[in-house]
């Protein structure tokens, strides 16, 4: 849908109606008096449609009609095309006024995705970038985009920030978005629906858990979508209302299950404790309230804080074993208890890992 067609001819001059008009009264050997006369129309109202200073209004088109023999609608026609060409011939004159904005776009990346058209053709290509953005020219990009958005990073500290990559990126989940279909939000049902998704941590091969996940999620009223990450932006998650529905928007930057999991229910948390107004982009420097509240809150669902603290009393690191036996207790992965070890800094990060599910996701990101 946020495709160009790169066949769709765009003129770049516009043929006036009064060019057409002055060929009919030369094949007709009518002088433009003689048109007036016929018509009542004055005959500087004639000689200023033939130049092009004034407009075939409906009525004159109809008073074309009688004389010349061709439909009101054929004239009509003609000039709501001139019209429309000359909005679009003027629009291509300044649009091309904005090309430098394109540097800014991961074009390349975004049409390997499939996300858009890639063209040679600048002026096209912009074209492409704003109908992908629904918007008119990159002046609204910073309304929508730039200026009214307040967004939160948790980034991977290799990534360059690029405002105009994670807009693609965000706006790409916003057209999957729409294409979802889910209940009204029920904040209960989320809730307990996250108990049934809690469970999915046990299995190893996202081809069988996420389709359980997002049916869960969209039963609750969440839309839940995967969209390939742009190279330089680095983005896990990403949380925010569109309209009256929540959306969670994942990368496939998880390496192992630990990560994944724990940013899924990082912006579940987002979702039940947090604003409709806020938006959430889950970059890793980033410190604040709510972030920490999110963190909280995933880290408290995925391992109950009661019982981490009784595994901790008798836990003796770097032994697996009791990991393994705590976390089938609980009933979740034992990697994501070594994921929770590792980040409360009481298991080194090279400990543990072969007790983690790096999942393969395929060709998920573009280079």
């Amino acid at each position: 849908m946020s495709k160009v067609q790169e066949n769709e001819f765009v003129p770049d001059y516009a043929v006036t109606p009064g060019e057409v008009l002055n060929e009919y009264l030369e094949d007709l050997g009518m002088t433009q008096a003689e048109l007036a006369d016929r018509t009542g129309l004055a005959k500087k109202t004639i000689n200023e449609i033939i130049k092009a200073k004034s407009p075939i209004t409906p009525e004159t088109a109809l008073k074309l009609e009688r004389t010349l023999g061709r439909p009101a609608h054929f004239w009509s026609n003609m000039e709501r095309q001139y019209q429309d060409n000359q909005v679009r011939i003027a629009e291509k004159d300044r649009l091309e006024s904005h090309l430098h904005w394109l540097k800014n776009i991961p074009v390349t990346s975004m049409a390997k995705l499939g996300w858009i058209s890639k063209t040679k053709d600048k002026s096209k290509q912009l074209d492409a970038v704003l109908r992908f953005f629904g918007i008119a020219s990159p002046e609204q990009w910073h309304t929508v985009w730039d200026s009214n958005i307040q967004v939160a990073y948790r980034q991977t500290d290799r990534s360059d920030k690029n405002f105009e990559a994670i807009s693609a990126w965000l706006r790409q989940g916003e057209i999957q978005a729409q294409q979802v279909k889910c209940a009204p939000f029920d904040s209960k049902l989320f809730q307990d629906n996250l108990d049934k998704i809690r469970e999915l941590t046990m299995k190893k091969n996202p081809k069988t858990f996420i389709p359980v996940l997002t049916d869960l999620c969209s039963a609750a009223g969440v839309i839940v979508v995967f969209v390939p990450a742009l190279p330089k932006v680095g983005i896990h998650g990403a949380t925010r209302w569109l309209g009256d529905k929540p959306v969670m928007q994942l990368s496939f930057l998880f390496k192992s299950n630990d990560q994944f999991w724990f940013t899924f229910f990082h912006e579940a948390g987002h979702i039940l404790k947090h604003g409709r107004k806020d938006i959430f982009i889950e970059i890793t420097k980033l410190e604040s309230e709510k972030e920490e509240e999110a963190n909280t809150f995933a880290r408290d669902k995925l391992i109950p804080p009661a019982q981490f603290k009784t595994f901790l009393r008798y836990y003796d690191p770097p032994m697996l074993t009791p990991i393994e036996k705590f976390a089938k207790e609980i009933g979740i992965a034992p990697g994501i208890v070594v994921g929770r070890l590792q980040r409360d800094k009481l298991l080194l990060w090279n400990i543990g890992n072969r007790l983690k599910v790096f999942y393969e996701w395929g060709k998920r990101e573009a280079k």
